[in-house]
């Protein structure tokens, strides 16, 4: 194989490990005495949704709502499939959302509620709290997008501007609750992905306001006075850990970038390359993430340490972009375009970063794939990298290049997958 096609491939195996039509059958309880309803947020939902029907009983009662992300449903028969907005949030999100939460309530205790979360689902389960229009989060949403802040500071903001998420679905319903969760963020923490609709909060309004100020983002009014109520005292809080009510209610994680990275090295393995797993919780700005993942692939091509070539370098986690340009790049993007200039002169050497939903930010392409002359072909074409990078605008130069990767949407959703091939 090629390193392209290497490269290509340990992402498809990575994805493999994560198809939720695959790994949702194997974690599904029995049907209950009662109904069984299914709701749900994420890009993985459609098929999560898919994967429950293929699965359940044809004579057990199922029905169900779930909302997925615009171009990322898929045809379904018992549950009911609705595209929102992401990452900021709709109109139709909010009407779905709400339709959940009213679905939720009139469950009893003979039901079962399951609940399908994935990343993604912060945005798609949108259903503004008492005093909050749509507009105000929306707006909320956009300058934290901008503001490079990591998606569990995000979520701390959002759980508390919802009147769903952040334990608040599991709190309104008196079924069982059992909730499958597609990991996408560092940690695997239910309480942060897709904002915890049935997981237990730990923080509170006061965290919430203190993220906004460290982060510079002005709220709109009605957001700011709901934030001082609630570090007053004047609104009930989300539910916390010890919270009675989470006797009743499982989060258990089925898929995560771990496993993922996991089976990337196993692929490489099966072709003779050796790999280093170096984590899935890699953080931080995209830029300067890649400098310290340059350092170290120079010291295994010119010193053999910590492992000797071949080896693949591979990593997950989330990294940040600080927009400061106007560029249509995203963070893999970013990741390699920094990461092509930081190892300039550094020959033979490959790398692919791409998103595992299929979206690297807002464009079309999953990532793209970091080709040894990369530089000398962007040199052919006038195109000027430091440039590009600080226009943020990683896309135009892999576009331009012909590298981008094009999947489409995955329909699953275990965060970025990063790799550097050293020969």
């Amino acid at each position: 194989m090629t390193p392209r096609e290497l490269l290509v491939g340990s992402f498809r195996a990575a994805l493999a490990a994560a198809d939720p039509m695959e790994i949702v059958g194997h974690h599904l309880p029995s049907p209950p005495r009662g109904r069984t309803l299914v709701v749900g947020a994420g890009k993985a939902a459609a098929s999560m949704a898919a994967a429950v029907e293929r699965r359940w009983p044809a004579s057990a009662a199922l029905e169900g709502l779930v909302i997925t992300r615009y171009r990322h449903g898929l045809p379904t028969k018992r549950i009911r499939v609705v595209e929102a907005g992401h990452p900021v949030p709709d109109e139709s999100g909010q009407a779905a959302a709400r339709e959940i939460l009213e679905l939720a309530r009139g469950l009893t205790e003979d039901d079962l509620l399951l609940v399908l979360v994935s990343g993604g689902g912060s945005a798609l389960l949108a259903l503004p709290a008492e005093g909050i229009a749509m507009a105000d989060l929306q707006d909320v949403t956009r300058k934290l997008l901008a503001s490079g802040a990591p998606i569990q500071d995000m979520n701390t903001v959002r759980k508390h501007l919802s009147a769903i998420q952040g334990g608040r679905l599991a709190a309104a319903t008196r079924a069982r609750v059992m909730a499958l969760v597609i990991s996408d963020v560092t940690g695997d923490d239910p309480t942060h992905i897709a904002s915890g609709p049935c997981a237990p909060d730990p923080t509170t309004y006061g965290d919430a306001r203190e993220i906004l100020a460290r982060f510079g983002v002005e709220p709109p009014a009605s957001i700011r006075e709901r934030l001082e109520r609630g570090a007053r005292g004047e609104i009930p809080e989300t539910p916390k850990p010890g919270d009675a009510l989470f006797g009743r209610i499982e989060n258990r994680v089925i898929a995560t970038a771990h496993q993922s990275l996991l089976a990337a090295a196993t692929f490489f393995q099966g072709h003779g390359i050796s790999s280093l797993v170096l984590g899935d919780s890699v953080t931080g700005e995209s830029s300067e993430v890649a400098k310290v993942f340059g350092a170290l692939a120079r010291e295994v091509r010119l010193h053999g340490h910590p492992a000797k070539p071949p080896v693949a370098l591979i990593s997950g986690g989330e990294t940040t972009v600080t927009l400061r340009g106007k560029g249509r790049g995203g963070r893999c993007t970013e990741f390699l375009l920094s990461l092509a200039i930081d190892l300039a002169g550094l020959d033979r050497t490959w790398a692919l970063a791409c998103d595992t939903d299929g979206i690297d930010g807002s464009e079309d392409n999953a990532g793209a794939v970091l080709t040894p002359d990369a530089l000398a072909r962007a040199q052919a074409a006038g195109l000027k990298p430091r440039d590009l990078l600080a226009a943020n605008d990683g896309y135009g130069f892999f576009a331009a290049l012909g590298d981008l990767v094009v999947t489409g949407p995955t329909r699953t959703n275990v965060n970025d997958y990063r790799v550097i091939l050293v020969p």
